[in-house]
């Protein structure tokens, strides 16, 4: 039987993204919900036995159907363009082993990108120094289904699903309040009544509600105020098949409505 586009669209939105869990725990970044989609896309693009970056190439079109973004306004080649360009324009600090010491390195995600207005396509290229986090990874890597972050509106609510799903073995996890508002890139947030609001509820929720896992938390006073935050973490439906499809009808249902 003949693909569809719509099965190409399904077929997309049920790839893997593999990130090694030092750049999930540790890297900090500020980046967009359309920055983040972007960026866990060409991860998803990435094939087990690639030894190196290529330029991974794509429809602006199809990126937006997957994402479940609006491709008929007409402008989203210049949004995109303007998204990309703001992408390799930033780096992010984070922590590796380095002659056999801890050194603090600046990674940027991407190296190279073509857009093409005629056709519609734009090729891209992950930065060369990203390769230790995202290639070839046989220990101490997070996987999760690309489904489960395209419904997700706040860029908080997919920074902590993928960090509680690097932890999800554990079925917890826990984190100083400070040191986590700093992983998130959240401190404008200073007041902790605003953090809970702004960014814990409403990851909580959203994580809760498209993704494959469970979550909640407690908090801790040292002294009067709020120190540290606990989450716990459930897997979904003991990956029961049923409950998954239902659960991406759903996300599917949202997507394609947007």
């Amino acid at each position: 039987m003949k693909k569809t586009e719509f099965d190409n669209v399904e077929e997309n939105r049920g790839y893997h993204v593999v990130k090694n869990n030092e750049l999930i725990q540790k890297a900090r970044y500020d980046l967009s919900m359309q920055e983040q989609k972007i960026i866990l896309y060409l991860i998803s693009k990435i094939k087990p036995d690639d030894e190196e970056f290529k330029l991974y190439e794509f429809q602006i079109k199809d990126f937006c159907e997957v994402c479940g973004i609006d491709g008929t306004s007409g402008g989203n080649y210049a949004v995109l363009k303007e998204t990309v360009k703001k992408l390799m324009d930033k780096s992010n600090w984070v922590t590796i082993i380095k002659n056999g010491e801890e050194a603090e390195t600046i990674l940027r995600w991407i190296e190279k990108a073509y857009l093409y207005k005629k056709s519609g396509k734009i090729e891209i290229r992950l930065d060369n120094d990203m390769k230790p986090y995202l290639l070839q990874l046989k220990q101490k890597f997070t996987t999760y289904s690309l489904y489960f972050t395209l419904a997700m509106k706040s860029k908080y609510g997919l920074r902590i699903y993928e960090l509680l799903k690097s932890y999800q073995n554990l079925e917890k996890c826990e984190f100083e309040i400070e040191k986590l508002k700093s992983i998130l890139a959240a401190e404008k947030y200073a007041s902790f009544a605003d953090f809970r609001i702004y960014v814990l509820d409403v990851a909580v929720r959203e994580i809760n509600a498209y993704t494959d896992i469970t979550v909640s938390y407690e908090l801790e006073k040292q002294g009067r105020k709020y120190h540290k935050i606990k989450f716990k973490i459930i897997q979904k439906y003991n990956q029961d098949f049923e409950e998954t499809m239902k659960l991406w009808k759903n996300i599917n249902e949202k997507l394609n409505n947007t």
